[in-house]
C-alpha cells in the first residue's frame, strides 16, 4: 500500500475531470446496469516536491470497476504500469444546493474544460492555495484535497466574472487557516485566453474580507 489521497472529481455525460492540490485527474466512465467502468489518468499541475504522487510516478492511468451503495460510489482496480498494486476509491457526492444559478454562455466565451488554479493572497495576507477547476457551460466545479468549489460565471470578449461558494469537504486541521471551518462566498472578475485565465477575487470568511489573485492554466478540454 502506498498511502491515501483526497481530491474532487466532476462526472458528467461520460467524462470525469478533477484533481487536488498537485494533480489533475482526466478520465471517462461508462455505466452498464449496476456496474461502472472508468479509466482515469493523472498529470501533475503543481511542481512543489512536497506533494508526492500516490503511485510514486506523476503520470499513471488507472482502470477501475465501480458500483453504488446508498449515497456512495466505490471503485477498485489498478494500473498496467504498476501491476500487482491495488487501488481503491470512495466517492461521496457533494450537494449542488449551495451552487449559484448559472446561464449558458454565448459564442466566444471562456472554453469549457479542466484548469489548474494557483491562488496568491493579496494585501499582506500570508498564504495561498492550489487546486483544479472545471468550467462547463456556465458552471464552476472544482477544489482540492480539503475544499470544493461550486459556482457560476459569465464571459465575453476576453473578460469573465462570477461567484463561487468554497466549502470544506474534509477538515483541514489548520492547514488552510484562512478558509478552514467556513463556507466562504467569493466574487471574482478577470480576463481569459484560449490557454488559461486570471482573476482577482474577494472572499468573505466569517466577518473578514480577503482579496486574492488566481492564475489558471487549461489542462484538458471538456
Amino acid at each position: 500500500m502506498h498511502g491515501a489521497r483526497r481530491g474532487v472529481i466532476y462526472a458528467w455525460d461520460g467524462r470525469m475531470l478533477g484533481g487536488n492540490s498537485a494533480f489533475a485527474f482526466i478520465g471517462k466512465y461508462d455505466e452498464s446496469g449496476e456496474e461502472i467502468r472508468a479509466e482515469v489518468s493523472t498529470v501533475r499541475h503543481h511542481d512543489d516536491p512536497g506533494y508526492q504522487p500516490l503511485f510514486e510516478t506523476d503520470r499513471i492511468t488507472l482502470k477501475l470497476r465501480g458500483w453504488q451503495e446508498e449515497d456512495h460510489f466505490y471503485f477498485e482496480g489498478g494500473s498496467g504500469q504498476l501491476p500487482g498494486i491495488p487501488f481503491k476509491s470512495l466517492m461521496t457526492p457533494i450537494s449542488d444546493e449551495a451552487a449559484p444559478p448559472f446561464s449558458l454562455p454565448g459564442a466566444g466565451s471562456i472554453a469549457n474544460g479542466l484548469y489548474s488554479i494557483h491562488i496568491r493572497m493579496l494585501d499582506g495576507v500570508d498564504g495561498g492555495a492550489t487546486g483544479v477547476m472545471v468550467l462547463h457551460d456556465g458552471r464552476i466545479r472544482g477544489g482540492d484535497g480539503y475544499f470544493d468549489y461550486m459556482g457560476s460565471y459569465t464571459s465575453a470578449n476576453g473578460r469573465w466574472k462570477g461567484e463561487i461558494v468554497n466549502h470544506e469537504h474534509t477538515p483541514s486541521k489548520g492547514e488552510r487557516p484562512v478558509f478552514g471551518g467556513y463556507e466562504v462566498g467569493i466574487g471574482f472578475s478577470g480576463t481569459y485566453t484560449d490557454k488559461g485565465a486570471e482573476a482577482e477575487a474577494t472572499a468573505l470568511a466569517a466577518k473578514r474580507s480577503i482579496r486574492f489573485r488566481a492564475m489558471m492554466k487549461k489542462f484538458a478540454d471538456w
